[in-house]
């Protein structure tokens, strides 16, 4: 077998920051325990226990049929029916928190389609894993983890509690294994560092981080499954060396004019990798037109 890597051909485990390993180890109904896991540690305080999750459909719409759809990670809902949308965002993205106050939007909306309905909504918690740290966190390097709730900007109260945001920069956690005294630790720990690790860690042998090891092992990937990972790990090593290429030429000319040349060749960079309109936005910041224009002047 051929590896198109050389750091996956030596990798044990699946990298959860790729679209597949994310989803793999998260997403799955036979894997639907790690989950739940996560995330009763990360909401432990606010939430309670949660007892159990069930999947929801990752993609909706709004009321009107030509509303833009809200595609997530993973959208689930819990006994008591609050929802829970969890992303992984792998590179900074313009207007990131925008798509985050979106996507709660469509959870809430979604509420909406009962018939006789009061207006009593269920919770719902927007969580997002980054691997990146927000522009304006780069001064606080203690500080990895953002809960956002609607508060009273006089007195700092919460004025609504249905409503919750809690962003997860990975990039500042640093943690080492001995350095580990939480679950919620130890959570953050695995899923930042499990695709370079070798074996499971002493520290980490319960039962619940041996099923996630056990699950993210490559070599228990069927065939399909190690190519479909094979295409995402290929195609997410593209994306970081357009944009760290972008970032170099960037900083070397300094100009606008620098600028707007390295976005034209990054979006037909991508455009020649197949990427889709949307990951194209995501990467250059330009949006669905100004993405048009430039492969129609280009062809």
């Amino acid at each position: 077998m051929v590896f198109a890597n050389k750091k996956l051909n030596t990798d044990r485990y699946i990298d959860p920051f790729t679209d597949f390993g994310f989803k793999k180890l998260f997403g799955e109904e036979c894997n639907k325990e790690l989950l739940l896991s996560f995330l009763n540690e990360l909401l432990r305080k606010k939430e309670g226990r949660i007892v159990s999750l069930s999947y929801l459909n990752k993609e909706t719409l709004g009321f009107a049929k030509d509303s833009r759809k809200a595609v997530f990670d993973i959208f689930c809902e819990n006994e008591k029916g609050e929802k829970f949308i969890v992303e992984m965002q792998k590179a900074r993205q313009n207007f990131f928190k925008d798509r985050t106050l979106f996507y709660s939007a469509s959870a809430i909306t979604q509420q909406g389609y009962k018939n006789a309905w009061d207006f009593e909504l269920k919770a719902v918690y927007i969580i997002a894993i980054l691997d990146f740290v927000f522009e304006e966190g780069k001064d606080d390097p203690e500080k990895y983890r953002y809960d956002v709730m609607l508060t009273d900007i006089e007195t700092h109260k919460v004025f609504y509690d249905k409503l919750t945001f809690i962003y997860l920069e990975m990039p500042k956690f640093n943690k080492g294994i001995d350095e580990l005294k939480t679950r919620f630790d130890k959570w953050m720990y695995v899923i930042k560092n499990i695709g370079g690790l070798d074996d499971i860690p002493d520290k980490l042998r319960e039962r619940i981080f041996k099923k996630m090891f056990a699950a993210a092992e490559i070599a228990n990937l069927t065939k399909e499954e190690y190519w479909w990972y094979l295409d995402n790990f290929t195609a997410d090593n593209d994306w970081n060396n357009i944009l760290n290429t972008a970032e170099r030429e960037s900083k070397a000319e300094g100009k606008a004019e620098g600028r707007a040349e390295e976005r034209r060749q990054i979006v037909m960079n991508c455009h020649q990798k197949e990427f889709s309109e949307e990951m194209i936005a995501t990467i250059t910041g330009l949006t669905i037109q100004e993405i048009r224009d430039i492969l129609i002047i280009e062809n």
